[in-house]
C-alpha cells in the first residue's frame, strides 16, 4: 500500500506556496508594471488557455522528461550494480564516470545537436546525460555499502545470484536510486527548458520563450508556473514510489 506524504509535508508545501504567492502579489502591487502581473491574473489566464494552447506543450515536456528518467534508470542502475558488485568492472568504468560526470552538460548541447539533430533524440539524450551519472554513482555506492556478511549468509544458504539481487541488492539500494533521481530532476527540468527553445514548436520551453517574444507576459508567467508545478508533480510521484517500494524501511 502506498503511504501518502505526511500531513507535515503537505502543510509545509502549502505554506511555501502561500509565501511565494503573497510575495509575488506584493511585488506586482508595489511596482505596478506589466512585466510583473499579479498571480491572480496569471492563474486566471492559465485556466483560460490551458486546454486550448498550453496542454499540448505540457504533454510534450512531461513525455520527454519521463522518457529521459526511464532511460537513465534502465542504463544507470545495471551499470551501478555491476560496478558495486564486481571490483574489476568498477576499476574499468570508474575513471570514465569520474572524467565525464563533472563536465557541464549544457556545454555538450551543441555537440549533441550536431550529432543527433534538433529533434526529440537530442532532448532525450541531454536529460539522460544529466540524470544517468548520479544514478550510476549512487547505485554503485549503495551496493558497496551493504555489509559483506549479508551476502555470505545468503550464499551459505544456497541462494543464487538472482536471489541475492532481488532479496538484498535491489531493496537496499532502491531508495538511494530514487533519491538520486529526485536530486537530478531539478537540473533536468532546467536543461529541458533550454533544449526546447531549439528546433521544436512544442514543449514548455518553447511556450515560455514564444510568449516572451510576443510580449505576452501572462502566458510567459503562466508557462513558468505550470513548469514549476510539473516539477513538483514529478517530485511527488518519486516520493510516493519511494514510500511504496521502500516501505520496509
Amino acid at each position: 500500500m502506498i503511504s501518502v506524504p505526511s500531513k507535515e509535508k503537505w502543510q509545509g508545501a502549502l505554506y511555501s506556496l502561500v509565501v511565494v504567492l503573497v510575495g509575488w502579489w506584493l511585488v506586482s502591487w508595489l511596482l505596478r508594471l506589466p512585466i510583473i502581473p499579479s498571480p491572480f491574473a496569471v492563474f486566471i489566464n492559465i485556466a483560460e488557455v490551458f486546454s486550448t494552447r498550453m496542454e499540448v506543450h505540457v504533454l510534450y515536456s512531461l513525455g520527454r522528461i519521463m522518457g529521459g528518467i526511464m532511460v537513465s534508470i534502465l542504463i544507470g542502475v545495471p551499470l551501478g550494480y555491476l560496478m558495486g558488485a564486481f571490483e574489476r568492472v568498477n576499476r574499468l568504468l570508474s575513471p570514465l564516470v569520474y572524467f565525464t560526470y563533472p563536465v557541464p552538460k549544457l556545454a555538450l548541447l551543441p555537440i549533441v545537436m550536431l550529432l543527433f539533430g534538433l529533434g526529440e533524440a537530442s532532448k532525450l539524450i541531454m536529460i539522460v546525460l544529466i540524470v544517468v551519472f548520479q544514478i550510476i554513482v549512487t547505485s554503485r555506492d549503495a551496493v558497496r555499502s551493504i555489509p559483506q556478511e549479508i551476502f555470505r549468509s545468503l550464499r551459505s544458504l544456497g541462494a543464487s545470484r538472482l536471489q541475492v539481487f532481488t532479496e538484498i541488492i535491489l531493496p537496499a539500494s532502491l531508495s538511494e536510486v530514487l533519491t538520486a533521481t529526485r536530486l537530478a530532476l531539478g537540473t533536468a527540468v532546467s536543461i529541458l527548458f533550454f533544449t526546447e527553445t531549439f528546433g521544436t514548436e512544442f514543449g514548455m520551453g518553447y511556450f515560455i520563450m514564444d510568449a516572451w517574444l510576443r510580449v505576452d507576459y501572462l502566458d510567459m508567467y503562466g508557462g513558468i508556473v505550470v513548469l514549476s508545478f510539473m516539477g513538483f508533480l514529478l517530485f511527488t510521484v518519486i516520493d510516493l514510489l519511494d514510500s511504496y517500494l521502500s516501505s520496509w524501511r
